[in-house]
C-alpha cells in the first residue's frame, strides 16, 4: 500500500510556521496536485513527507509512520524530484539515473543487470537514451529537468513526490513527461503528490487538487470544485477565465485587466 496521511502537520522555519494543522489524506495510486500561491508552503509540505525538515503531527505512507522508517527504507518507499537537484559535474546521464537505484543494490553497492535495464527503459521513456553518455553539465535547462526526472523514475518507489515537473521544460516536453508520469502511475499503482505553479496542468493531470494558502489548506476537491474564478481571484489576486475542456480537463487563462 502507498496511500499517504498528514496529520496535523506543522512545519516551522527559525520559530515561524510555514505549514499549519495540515491534514490530508492521499489514497493508493492518486494523484494529488498541491497548488497555491508562492510561499503557501506545497514544497515544504513534500520535504516533510521526506523528512528533509523537521514537523509536527504524524505522517503515515502506507499505515507506517515516516518518523520511525530506517533512511533506507523511506529511500525505497518515497522518490522526490526536487526543483534544483544537485548534478555531479563530468557524471554521466545514466550514471546519475542509476543514483536512483541506490535504496535497492545489496551489500557490496553494485547495480545489477536489472538496475541498468530499468535505467535504459526510463531514459528511452524520456527521449534521454541518445544522451546517455552525455555529462550532465553539457546539458540544456530542459535536458537536466528530464535527467532528474529520469533519476527520481529510476528509483521506483510506491511514491512519486514532485516538486514543479515542468520548470525548464518547453510545452511539448512538459506533456511528454506528464503524460509519462501519468502512465507509470497507472501501470505500476504509484501515488503522486505534486506542487504545481502551471493552475491548467495541475487541472489536466491530478485526481484532486489541494489548495494551500499561508501553510494552510483552504480548499480540497476536482479541479472543477478547486479551480474557480472567484478562488483564484481571491487566493492569487489574480483575473482567470475558467473554462473546462470537454473531458479533457479545466483551462485556467488570464485575462487582461
Amino acid at each position: 500500500m502507498s496511500d499517504v496521511s498528514l496529520s496535523a502537520v506543522t512545519v516551522a522555519y527559525e520559530g515561524r510556521p510555514v505549514v499549519r494543522d495540515l491534514d490530508l489524506a492521499v489514497a493508493s495510486g492518486e494523484w494529488l496536485s498541491l497548488i497555491g500561491p508562492n510561499g503557501a508552503g506545497k514544497t515544504t509540505v513534500l520535504r516533510a513527507i521526506t523528512r528533509l525538515v523537521p514537523f509536527d503531527g504524524d505522517i503515515h505512507i502506507g499505515g507506517r509512520a515516516v518518523a520511525r522508517l530506517s533512511s533506507r527504507d523511506l529511500a525505497r518507499g518515497v522518490a522526490m524530484l526536487v526543483q534544483e537537484p544537485q548534478m555531479p559535474a563530468g557524471m554521466t546521464v545514466s550514471q546519475y539515473a542509476l543514483l536512483g537505484r541506490s535504496p535497492h543494490l545489496g551489500y557490496l553497492g553494485k547495480e545489477s543487470s536489472r538496475d541498468r535495464r530499468i535505467v535504459r527503459d526510463v531514459l528511452r521513456r524520456l527521449g534521454l537514451d541518445e544522451l546517455a553518455s552525455r555529462a550532465l553539465d553539457r546539458l540544456s535547462g530542459g535536458e537536466r529537468q528530464r535527467a532528474a526526472i529520469a533519476r527520481a523514475l529510476a528509483q521506483q518507489a510506491p511514491v512519486l513526490l514532485i516538486d514543479e515537473p515542468t520548470t525548464s521544460l518547453d510545452v511539448g516536453r512538459q506533456q511528454s513527461v506528464l503524460e509519462l508520469i501519468d502512465q507509470l502511475r497507472r501501470e505500476q499503482e504509484l501515488t503522486v503528490i505534486a506542487a504545481m505553479h502551471e493552475l491548467t496542468l495541475a487541472g489536466q493531470y491530478a485526481d484532486r487538487l489541494a489548495l494551500l494558502v499561508g501553510g494552510r489548506l483552504v480548499a480540497i476537491g476536482s479541479a472543477s470544485e478547486v479551480l474557480t474564478e472567484p478562488a483564484i481571484a481571491e487566493h492569487y489576486r489574480a483575473q482567470v477565465k475558467v473554462i473546462e475542456m470537454n473531458g479533457s480537463g479545466t483551462a485556467v487563462v488570464p485575462v487582461r485587466r
